[in-house]
């Protein structure tokens, strides 16, 4: 039987004369996806943010293996992500919401909890293209990423555009270079 674990055929970037991070976005992988979404207020009708995530792995050629919508709880959260720990089929969890400053905010905690390795950059890099967007605010999301064994796991803010951003500039280009390294 055949290696299970998402991988991507290497050549030199000097062959293609490439930097390496034009490549390694060339040999992108095909990936199982969970989607989060942590709220106490949204419904599946009301959760925009968690569609858009899903439409968007879908047309990047990535497949929604778990679809969730839960209440911004801790134990909830470690919950979903133990289920995702546990399957193989997953590689990536998107969680959107609870990464704000309220008292009802801690899916940064449980996040950070669960994390095996932190990819503090993400963090980082969304802030400041959040900052570029929507100013001083930006200093108030506490979006997160890192890795769970098997798992590359995001958590980003809650809303549409914060979604967008999050997807279309950080998460969408690296996360099956990101998936490939943690099975080397």
């Amino acid at each position: 039987m055949g290696d299970p674990r998402p991988h991507t055929q290497h050549t030199s970037h000097a062959e293609h004369g490439q930097p390496s991070h034009v490549s390694h976005k060339a040999n992108s992988l095909s990936l199982g996806c969970m989607v989060v979404t942590c709220s106490d207020t949204r419904t599946k009708d009301t959760d925009t943010s968690g569609k858009l995530i899903c439409h968007l792995l879908k047309e990047h050629g990535h497949s929604i293996n778990q679809s969730y919508l839960i209440k911004d709880e801790p134990s909830d959260i470690i919950r979903i992500l133990e289920e995702a720990s546990h399957q193989t089929d997953n590689q990536v969890v998107i969680i959107n919401g609870g990464t704000g400053i309220s008292r009802r905010d801690s899916t940064f905690e449980a996040v950070d909890r669960f994390l095996q390795k932190r990819l503090d950059g993400f963090g980082e890099l969304f802030r400041y293209l959040s900052y570029k967007d929507i100013g001083s605010s930006a200093m108030l999301s506490r979006a997160t990423a890192g890795i769970h064994g098997h798992l590359v796991i995001f958590s980003i803010p809650g809303s549409q555009g914060a979604v967008r951003l999050a997807m279309e500039q950080l998460i969408l280009p690296e996360m099956s270079h990101i998936a490939g390294e943690i099975t080397k």
